[in-house]
């Protein structure tokens, strides 16, 4: 439930209510659940990296040699992040941002949500293809030196900054649009609140991400 504290923050073509309804709750459920865990995961796995290679490697072995793991990457990482971001691009086609003529913060976030929820699937289909599946391919162990050696091109490291903190962003502003979503936060009051919150979860992520980044370089 969307209050008009925040302001309008799009404008839409009619639509089928009950079907947007199931969609967008669906569409905020794989963002929270399934991916979310996963990244918070997957960054706390990278962190590793910041206590010396043998960890990060023992972390890596431990990940790759777990049961039926192509299964659970298809059925908990793949599909939902495919129809999260497949829904979530038609989002942005059909919506009107109007953050030039309303300057509230949520219709800045509101717009930042769009933009880097665009950067973070091109940077998570590369980083998909470059660190999972081309190793996989060519039968290349994933490990501290081989994460290393790709990061030390200054472009791609670059871009790996500006992907994972996009990702870290989206995720973390997510959060406080989903508690809109559901209609747990439907006043201004509870919604503020979740914002300060969610900026917090967003500050530690993005440090720890930038520290595991810096870990594979230094």
């Amino acid at each position: 439930m969307q209050t008009n504290t925040v302001g309008p923050l799009i404008q839409s073509r009619p639509s089928n209510k009950r079907g947007k309804f199931v969609l967008s709750r669906l569409h905020s459920l794989a963002g929270l659940i399934p991916l979310g865990l996963f990244l918070i995961q997957h960054l706390m796995g990278n962190a590793l990296a910041i206590q010396g290679s043998e960890r990060f490697n023992e972390h890596v072995q431990f990940m790759t040699s777990l049961p039926f793991l192509l299964v659970l990457e298809i059925v908990f990482i793949a599909l939902p992040l495919l129809f999260h971001a497949v829904y979530g691009i038609y989002l942005s086609f059909i919506s009107k941002p109007n953050a030039h003529v309303y300057k509230y913060g949520r219709n800045i976030s509101f717009l930042l949500q769009r933009i880097t929820g665009v950067i973070t699937f091109i940077f998570v289909i590369y980083h998909v293809w470059a660190l999972r599946i081309g190793p996989a391919l060519k039968g290349t162990e994933v490990n501290f030196q081989l994460v290393s050696e790709h990061l030390s091109n200054p472009f791609i490291f670059v871009f790996y900054l500006a992907g994972v903190l996009s990702t870290v962003y989206h995720f973390s502003n997510g959060i406080s649009t989903a508690f809109i979503t559901w209609g747990i936060t439907i006043g201004p009051a509870s919604q503020k609140t979740v914002r300060r919150i969610c900026s917090g979860v967003f500050v530690i992520l993005a440090v720890m991400s930038v520290w595991s980044l810096l870990s594979f370089v230094s």
